[in-house]
């Protein structure tokens, strides 16, 4: 898993939902604008197929193509979005620590 923003996920933090999976064409238009997770709230997303661009909208800026079999640790309040590559197959599970309520 590749985590190029901290915090890191909580040792005790649990997936509570997944959403997908998506292709190119299926996936939501609020992953291909600008956006953020919720306080307390990590993302797990993972390339099943083919290719996306996962963009930091943050200070620091960035990005990062990956690849099937590749994932990244998105964390809380940490602005983001996709790009597509082309063809990919993606899901995304929501993990959260036991106090936070998600």
């Amino acid at each position: 898993m590749i985590a190029d923003r901290g915090p890191a996920l909580p040792a005790l933090a649990a997936p509570y939902r997944t959403i997908g999976p998506f292709e190119a064409d299926t996936i939501p238009a609020g992953l291909l604008r600008r956006h953020n997770l919720k306080p307390g709230v990590w993302g797990v997303l993972t390339v099943a197929f083919g290719t996306i661009r996962f963009c930091w909208d943050d200070e620091a800026g960035g990005e990062r193509e990956l690849v099937a079999g590749e994932a990244i640790l998105v964390p809380p309040r940490v602005p983001h979005h996709l790009e597509r590559c082309g063809p990919v197959t993606l899901d995304i599970a929501f993990h959260a620590p036991p106090d936070t309520g998600a």
